[in-house]
């Protein structure tokens, strides 16, 4: 488990390719902090490559659309070294971006410690904690819908968890 610690100033939301997962928590996270009076910088970005200056999958933008959050002007970016220094968390949605996030920070130097807290997105989850948000991009409505209703639920987990700190 992540150690907690008070409300991060910035936030980074990754998946692997950035159009699906990422810029859908991306937001959702963005509207709840600001519900809940919390500044926090909100970004995301992706483990691979494919789809770097990509706007996010349609099917994405229509549910998330559906459910109050315009996604379609984000861009689909991959992550790079900076993102371990400049943001104060990074939260993969599945194991795998998880694992893949923790060899790119091991293989960056960093004289001063400061670099950013790995965690699974799911982690403050007391419903869905440590499970993946599954990757909907070959799956169908339900798929999505899934995902919005999981990231809506860990985003608002980890905000409760700030707020209690």
């Amino acid at each position: 488990m992540l150690m907690k610690t008070c409300t991060p100033s910035s936030v980074l939301l990754v998946c692997l390719g950035n159009i699906c997962r990422s810029p859908t928590a991306e937001e959702v996270f963005r509207q709840q902090a600001a519900i809940a009076g919390l500044s926090i910088k909100v970004d995301s970005a992706g483990t691979g490559d494919w789809h770097i200056g990509h706007k996010p999958d349609e099917r994405a933008q229509r549910h998330a659309k559906a459910h109050g959050y315009k996604i379609n002007k984000l861009i689909a970016r991959q992550i790079n070294n900076d993102d371990f220094r400049n943001f104060d968390l990074i939260l993969a949605m599945d194991a795998q971006n998880l694992a893949d996030l923790q060899a790119l920070k091991n293989n960056i130097a960093d004289t001063e410690n400061s670099m950013a807290k790995l965690a699974l997105f799911s982690e403050e989850d007391p419903t869905y904690g440590g499970d993946d948000v599954p990757d909907p991009y070959k799956g169908g409505a339900d798929d999505f819908e899934e995902v919005i209703e999981r990231i809506e639920s860990s985003a608002q987990a980890w905000i409760e968890s700030w707020k209690a700190c």
